[in-house]
């Protein structure tokens, strides 16, 4: 099995055949800047994916699901708190949207198949998840993760959880822009650069410009 097919989401169909999702949200009226937290394993990897689609305004790394008591890298990789390891995605909602974002998420950025683990990384706070803010999100997220298990577009069952967002919380300065900063490190040669070029190939029309191939 290639790397990219063990940490970049073993489906069925090629990446960039993914159905687009049949409910989707409305481009924000005011223009204003939306969000999103999602949970994909380790948030290097998800984080270098969404940072280079166009409409992306920023992604941060950081923790979702637990209390601010534990909301800290040791304290999350111990696996005994609720927290997941997340990134939140601002965007444009008038050049990409809430469901565009999901598509990447689940055509490329994890596996929604693996249970509490993405690849080697195992462990509840490795779920794959998806927090949302608002109805809206709730209901776009719901329909796809309907709509992709009744397409049967993965070979095995989708467990990507739907879970309310209660609060956000920043992982440490030093995770940040982790691949962007380190690129040669072996963990992100292994598992966070198939994602990219996974992205880079079947998505290269939703790419900020010059970003494909760097």
């Amino acid at each position: 099995m290639k790397l990219d097919d063990l940490f970049g989401g073993d489906a069925g169909i090629p990446a960039d055949q993914f159905p687009d999702p049949a409910v989707d949200a409305p481009a924000d009226p005011t223009g204003a800047p939306q969000s999103v937290v999602l949970g994909g394993g380790c948030f290097w990897c998800t984080e270098a994916v969404f940072a280079k689609l166009d409409g992306v305004i920023s992604v941060v790394s950081g923790y979702a699901g637990g209390t601010a008591d534990t909301a800290d890298y040791k304290s999350v990789c111990s696996g005994m708190t609720d927290h997941a390891e997340v990134i939140r995605v601002r965007y444009d909602s008038a050049v990409i949207t809430l469901g565009q974002i999901l598509k990447v998420f689940f055509a490329v950025a994890h596996d929604p198949t693996q249970l509490n683990r993405q690849g080697n990384d195992m462990g509840r706070q490795y779920r794959s998840s998806i927090f949302y803010a608002s109805v809206i999100q709730e209901r776009v997220a719901g329909g796809y993760l309907k709509q992709l298990a009744d397409a049967k577009v993965f070979d095995q069952p989708i467990v990507t959880t739907l879970e309310p967002l209660e609060q956000f919380f920043e992982a440490e300065a030093y995770h940040q822009s982790f691949v962007a900063r380190n690129p040669n490190q072996p963990y992100v040669a292994a598992v966070a650069m198939p994602k990219v070029k996974k992205l880079e190939k079947s998505f290269a029309g939703k790419l900020k410009k010059g970003q494909a191939g760097h």
